[in-house]
């Protein structure tokens, strides 16, 4: 069975993998595989682990936070902000887990100083609207 490319990118890196024979993975509608010769398709992955191999050799394990998919004359172009790559199911696991939680903590700052910063805007705009009565 012949294989096809699989590009992988995201915003600090790009990797090629040579002689794919399988991929699996899962969008909205559930599973799907890709194998060499499957016809043009696009999609979006849902967060999760999704999987590709080469030829005999063991599965490699995709964690994705969410990723855009294409695939075309034996190219599949994979485009997420983040990925990470294992053979070790277990291993990339645990590695996603510890991802997400971290990834929460930050968006869950994120959030606090943007209300912080909205309260502090509105009271600003109260007291503007104060100071604009007081001179009328």
């Amino acid at each position: 069975m012949n294989g096809y490319t699989l590009k992988l990118y995201d915003s600090r890196k790009k990797i090629t993998v040579e002689g794919v024979t399988s991929f699996v993975g899962e969008d909205a509608s559930g599973s799907f595989g890709i194998l060499p010769g499957h016809t043009r398709m696009m999609t979006v992955l849902v967060l999760g682990l999704a999987r590709f191999r080469c030829a005999d050799n063991p599965w490699q394990y995709l964690a994705v936070p969410g990723a855009v998919l294409y695939f075309t004359e034996n190219i599949l172009n994979l485009v997420s902000r983040h990925y990470l790559i294992d053979e070790d199911y277990d291993r990339i696991s645990t590695r996603l887990i510890e991802e997400l939680l971290t990834e929460e903590e930050q968006l869950l700052e994120v959030r606090q100083s943007l209300k912080q910063m909205e309260e502090a805007l509105l009271k600003r705009m109260w007291e503007l609207g104060r100071q604009g009565r007081a001179l009328s």
